[in-house]
């Protein structure tokens, strides 16, 4: 029988993070001070985030010391599965081996808790109690509610509130672990008030939570924010998942000629993608590419600006793709890829050409994921059918030109509780969303006047 999963032992779980920081070839823009326009400096997040953690934000050590105990908590799922898509090869009739990193193992079914662990410790060591934050499709709002559970934190949840509605399972997760779970915009904040105040029927969109959840952390004792993407330090945490393929591809005896991630805000793909990226900026050839929607195109259609990275212009400017921190996207189903900006490393990492950014639309994102899920078994997320969309289209390629590859993708969740997605999908209910101009021009004027990065 041919080997088809790759497994680690408990004991081969990387013990320290990749900070791909010690590495590119040039050094970022600062994030600045929306009041000063200077750089930022790390006594003025602490009142958003606990010092440990804006260490490792502003670091640029190559390795960071996983601690004990979130190596403790993630060897309940962790090291995650590497499986070869064999059954899928075989439909797309190509010259192509696929591997997937299985990130839906986790209690929460995605990568989430890789950080959401390792966030939920620091704070607690720091001394907080209680945790706030924002979730798009929900992933990030159930892993953080768990790893709090797991630390004893209490935790609050503003949830975009076109998934809150679209996605109850989800916020029944998070109350299963003990969080309080709310639509956004709410009433629990001014943030949220003004929005109501001016659109009552407002879908919500993760710059509004975002403010929202930084609000509800700053105007409470013994309370931080988390996020769950974007932030170096949340990418930091994920170079888990390609740490654990690299072993797991030296395994097989293979090295991928491909990586693609799905991208968002950066957190999944950059998890994927920064050690091989390591490879690359030392001389490996391999070819990296992020996949986003045409509804919400960051990297393939916004300019790269400081721009703020929630509509109440509450955290610092960060240099990114962006779509205008006042941009509100259509109510797709991969809510988890509805952020108008990119992370800053990332964005840095394709500014230096060392990522290619794709964008597609729902409906060959949705035929990429039944495809896989018919072969392989796995029902995908929506947002990692982006990624199994432009494996489809690699497999093409390689197939017109004839030559052979090894394609490696983050699998970053299942999507068993996105499944009225997949209905709307079956009873043709999605469109080819595709984002109009006029529509990137108005969220743009939003950064008229900005510092140029």
């Amino acid at each position: 029988m041919e080997q088809t999963k790759i497994l680690l032992e408990d004991r081969e779980i990387p013990r320290q993070w990749y900070n791909i920081l010690a590495d590119v070839p040039t050094p970022m823009s600062p994030p600045l001070h929306p009041g000063t326009g200077q750089p930022v400096k790390a006594e003025d997040l602490a009142p958003i985030f606990p010092m440990n953690l804006i260490e490792q934000e502003v670091s640029t050590e190559r390795w960071i010391d996983i601690p004990e105990p979130v190596l403790e908590k993630y060897v309940l799922y962790r090291p995650s599965p590497l499986c070869r898509a064999r059954n899928f090869e075989k439909i797309l009739d190509a010259p192509v081996k696929i591997y997937y990193k299985y990130e839906g193992v986790s209690p929460a079914g995605s990568h989430k808790p890789n950080t959401a662990i390792p966030q939920a410790y620091y704070n607690k060591v720091f001394g907080i109690k209680r945790l706030s934050t924002e979730t798009g499709a929900g992933q990030w709002g159930s892993a953080l509610s768990m790893a709090c559970a797991m630390f004893g934190l209490e935790c609050r949840v503003f949830m975009v509130r076109v998934s809150y509605e679209q996605k109850p399972y989800r916020r029944m997760m998070m109350r299963t672990w003990g969080a309080d779970c709310f639509p956004s915009p709410s009433t629990l904040t001014q943030a949220g008030r003004n929005v109501l105040a001016e659109h009552p029927d407002s879908p919500g969109s993760l710059g509004i939570a975002i403010s929202e959840a930084i609000e509800d952390a700053v105007t409470k004792p013994d309370s931080r924010y988390s996020l769950g993407s974007v932030l170096n330090h949340v990418l930091l945490h994920q170079s888990i998942i390609g740490l654990e393929a690299q072993k797991q591809m030296e395994k097989a005896g293979v090295y991928p000629d491909v990586v693609i991630g799905c991208a968002g805000g950066g957190s999944n793909f950059a998890g994927i993608s920064t050690p091989f990226l390591r490879d690359k900026i030392h001389g490996k050839q391999v070819h990296v590419i992020a996949s986003e929607p045409t509804s919400c195109p960051t990297l393939t259609r916004g300019p790269f600006a400081y721009d703020f990275g929630d509509l109440a212009k509450m955290t610092p400017l960060l240099p990114m793709y962006t779509l205008g921190h006042d941009f509100v996207p259509a109510p797709i189903h991969a809510g988890g890829l509805r952020y108008h900006g990119m992370a800053p490393i990332v964005s840095h990492l394709v500014r230096l050409g060392l990522v290619e950014p794709r964008g597609y639309h729902q409906l060959e994102t949705f035929e990429a994921g039944v495809q896989f899920a018919r072969t392989e078994g796995i029902i995908p997320a929506p947002e990692s059918n982006h990624a199994i969309a432009a494996v489809v289209d690699e497999a093409r390629r390689a197939k017109a030109e004839g030559k052979e590859k090894v394609i490696l993708f983050n699998l970053s969740g299942h999507g068993m509780v996105d499944l009225a997605s997949y209905d709307a999908y079956f009873d043709g209910n999605l469109i080819p969303y595709e984002l109009p101009e006029e529509e990137i021009e108005r969220a743009l004027k939003a950064i008229e006047g900005f510092p140029k990065p």
